[in-house]
C-alpha cells in the first residue's frame, strides 16, 4: 500500500463558499487547451449544462470573469481564459505544487505505517 500514489485534494473556501477546487481547476485547464467549454466538459465526463454552470459560478465569484465565451454560429463559438482566469489557474497550480512539496514528509511517515489492506474488507 505504501508504494501506491497518494492524492491530495485542495479546495479553497472563502467563508463558507467553495470558490475553487480540483474540478474547477481542471475545467479551466481544459478550456484553455480546447478553446471550448463543451469540449472541456466532455473531456471530464461532464454534461455541457454542468460545465456551463461551473463557469458561471466561477465568473460570478471573482471580480472579473475567468472565462470569456463567444456564442456559436456560422464560425462556431469558443471560449478562452481571461487574464484573471489564467492568473487564477497559475496560482492554483503553484499552490498545489507547494502543498505537495510541504506534505511529502508527513505523507511518507503515514504511508510507512499503513498495513496490508488487500485481504481486508
Amino acid at each position: 500500500m505504501a508504494d501506491q500514489p497518494v492524492t491530495l485534494r485542495l479546495r479553497l473556501l472563502f467563508g463558507d463558499r467553495l470558490v475553487f477546487g480540483p474540478g474547477k481547476g481542471e475545467l479551466l485547464a481544459r478550456i484553455a487547451e480546447t478553446g471550448s467549454i463543451a469540449a472541456a466538459g466532455r473531456a471530464m465526463g461532464m454534461s455541457y449544462k454542468r460545465a456551463w454552470a461551473l463557469v458561471e459560478e466561477m465568473n460570478a465569484a471573482f471580480r472579473a470573469p475567468l472565462v470569456l465565451s463567444v456564442r456559436g454560429g456560422a464560425g462556431g463559438g469558443g471560449a478562452v481564459l481571461s487574464e484573471d482566469g489564467q492568473a487564477v489557474l497559475a496560482a492554483y497550480r503553484d499552490l498545489l505544487a507547494a502543498v505537495d512539496s510541504a506534505a511529502e514528509p508527513g505523507v511518507t511517515r503515514i504511508a510507512a505505517l499503513l498495513g496490508d489492506m488487500s485481504s481486508r474488507k
